[in-house]
């Protein structure tokens, strides 16, 4: 195994057999022809398991959308392009020319799909015992940090936070209109974002309660609606 694969070994915890498997999960598909596109595929439904398996197995009494609740905090994208920092996998990414001057090695979504990818890797180069130690090695702390009790964050502080993460503009809130008597107004809200091209326009009897359901609006229409809803 040459060099800089010896490094990406020490610091994921895991030495590949087959070092073409290793080769392929790092290969974005900016580099054209065979890239690591299935192995992500695979390894996205791995991570979905083992983490599943683990918190049904930690939170025996959790019903099953705090499970789901916990799970997708794990498994999002913002999470594995954590872990990805933590292991400097950027230095081992093989990208395109443009990918690479566009900084792709630091972006948050190859990041985390190479994670992915390396988990499908290491299930076909050892198996689902080696792969399930490995991955739950990774998330050890964050895994023991969770509780029950964690607080779900309400619409407007997760799609800031989801903007934020991605280096985007943050929402832009707008009272369109405000009907009806001091003590029974309806607030109508518009929320945009720059990477969804109509306003969303929600309702609400106060101003804060309308951004919130614009919020959520804007969070099921980019699919993160995941860790949404009512406790259990």
């Amino acid at each position: 195994m040459n060099n800089p694969l010896l490094k990406l070994s020490q610091r994921i915890g895991y030495t590949f057999n087959d070092e073409a498997l290793v080769m392929l999960a790092l290969t974005h598909r900016s580099k054209g022809g065979t890239n690591n596109e299935r192995l992500e595929f695979l390894g996205d439904s791995i991570l979905n398991f083992i983490i599943a398996d683990d918190l049904y197995r930690r939170f025996g009494q959790a019903k099953e959308g705090k499970l789901s609740r916990l799970r997708a905090r794990m498994v999002k994208g913002q999470t594995l392009a954590v872990i990805a920092r933590e292991f400097e996998l950027g230095d081992f990414l093989l990208l395109g020319s443009g990918e690479l001057k566009s900084g792709g090695h630091r972006r948050e979504s190859i990041l985390a799909d190479t994670v992915e990818a390396l988990i499908g890797a290491m299930y076909l180069d050892a198996g689902m015992d080696v792969v399930r130690e490995r991955v739950l090695s990774w998330f050890d702390s964050r895994l023991a940090a969770l509780t029950l009790e964690d607080p779900i964050k309400d619409p407007k502080t997760r799609l800031q936070e989801h903007q934020q993460a991605n280096k985007s503009r943050l929402p832009h809130y707008e009272v369109l209109n405000v009907e009806g008597p001091t003590n029974e107004q309806v607030f109508t809200v518009e929320c945009r974002i720059p990477e969804h091209a109509e306003p969303v326009v929600a309702q609400g009897p106060s101003r804060r309660a309308a951004e919130q359901s614009a919020a959520a609006l804007l969070l099921a229409i980019l699919g993160l609606d995941d860790v949404a809803g009512e406790e259990e």
